[in-house]
């Protein structure tokens, strides 16, 4: 049986938040990022790194709480950014032409 746990970290940043990503993002906990991201956003925070070196999968739950939140920052003046995102996460990204908007 396949662990779709997901853990996720917060590290304060300047003028942002970066939230290490730990597990799988499926549709079964895509929310819990999605609610992440909007404390973040609610916050204020200008700059929000997505650390997801050790993502071993993201489903398209897990793109739509990303797009969603990065629409979100830049119409706030911020940013959202993917720092190092695994294999997995990067082809991922490739697919859907997302990696060269979001990878930093």
């Amino acid at each position: 049986m396949v662990n779709d746990n997901l853990e996720i970290f917060q590290e304060p940043i300047a003028r942002g938040i970066k939230l290490i990503l730990n597990g799988r993002i499926t549709s079964a906990n895509a929310q819990e990022l999605e609610d992440k991201l909007e404390e973040a956003l609610t916050a204020r925070y200008s700059h929000i790194i997505l650390n997801m070196l050790r993502v071993e999968h993201m489903s398209s739950a897990g793109i739509k709480a990303i797009l969603k939140a990065y629409k979100e920052a830049r119409s706030m003046g911020g940013k959202l950014e993917i720092e190092g995102p695994s294999e997995s996460v990067r082809n991922v990204l490739g697919m859907t032409a997302l990696d060269t908007m979001l990878v930093k």
